[in-house]
């Protein structure tokens, strides 16, 4: 997100106000590109993203808010609505749909995005249920490694543990060479050491997924080999037979907690009474139902995402 402008713009003073007449916000500024010529073009290739039609195409969708969802509560800087269209390959009206429901998702699930910042998760920080390997792959996926066998059900609800992925996903897009919107694009889902009850409920289960999607899922058991066919060992922790070192999730601990302004900033602010107009459907809540034994067994997963 943008930082607000140094500059300080005079206003008149509220009093020589009338009451619809309020005064104007700091301009944030203006969007600088930060990618690559590679990345550049990359994004030419596979979003659709023209450089020269960049600022022309984020001022449309800026409109859209605006005449479709005067009472959206929401950022309108450059670089954040570049997410959106950047994640909609700049098709407007999905990239405006996508707009809303990220909003709506935040407004009917408070669980979740209620007082959401770093340190009122350090529990989950604390336990190394997640952390994220601090090289990417070949192709400059980030990878998230989710270990389940570190949460504890007795100690904090799951929810805990979704607010800690949300808040690693959202610190990940923060930087606009791994953007594209969000939800985050999860190029592959790698799973090791998963229980054999886990296979049959995911062949149950694939059959439902869109075939893009499944394809992205691979498990690999105890094979670790098989697991370095698509993840180069150069990356990886010992723990996955890499030559990497150790695990350390302090270390993206300590990232988050050093974000902590940010969020503070974005996540515990007072939702509006208003809420967001439209049809938007968010996402339902998470179930209460804690998970079984069985379940939390599966060791480890990586994610390999941008």
């Amino acid at each position: 997100m943008s930082e607000e402008s140094d500059s300080l713009r005079t206003s008149p003073s509220a009093a020589s106000l009338s009451e619809n007449e309020l005064p104007p916000p700091p301009e944030a500024p203006g969007y600088v590109c930060s990618l690559t010529e590679e990345l550049v073009t990359k994004a030419r290739e596979e979003l659709q993203e023209k450089p020269e039609w960049r600022l022309r195409d984020v001022q449309a969708l800026r409109d859209m808010v605006r005449k479709d969802y005067p009472h959206l509560s929401t950022c309108l800087d450059d670089a954040f609505l570049l997410r959106f269209l950047r994640a909609r390959k700049f098709d407007y009206d999905r990239a405006l749909q996508l707009l809303v429901n990220y909003h709506g998702c935040r407004r009917s699930w408070p669980e979740v995005f209620s007082n959401l910042r770093p340190s009122a998760l350090k529990d989950v920080l604390g336990s190394g249920f997640l952390t994220v390997l601090p090289r990417t792959d070949p192709r400059g996926c980030h990878v998230l490694c989710l270990r389940p066998d570190r949460w504890i059900p007795s100690s904090y609800p799951i929810t805990e543990n979704i607010r800690a992925i949300y808040l690693t996903l959202e610190k990940l897009i923060q930087a606009e060479e791994t953007q594209d919107g969000f939800p985050i694009r999860i190029k592959a889902v790698h799973i090791v050491n998963e229980p054999r009850i886990f296979k049959g409920i995911f062949a149950i289960i694939k059959p439902f997924l869109k075939e893009k999607i499944a394809n992205r899922f691979f498990l690999h058991g105890s094979d670790l080999s098989s697991l370095h066919t698509s993840l180069p060992r150069s990356i990886l922790p010992k723990e996955y037979g890499g030559s990497a070192g150790e695990l350390d999730p302090a270390r993206w601990s300590a990232v988050l907690l050093a974000s902590e302004d940010d969020f503070a900033q974005e996540f515990c602010r007072p939702v509006p009474r208003d809420g967001v107009r439209g049809q938007a459907l968010p996402p339902e809540g998470p179930a209460e139902a804690q998970w079984d034994d069985s379940v939390r067994a599966a060791k480890s997963q990586l994610y390999s995402c941008y």
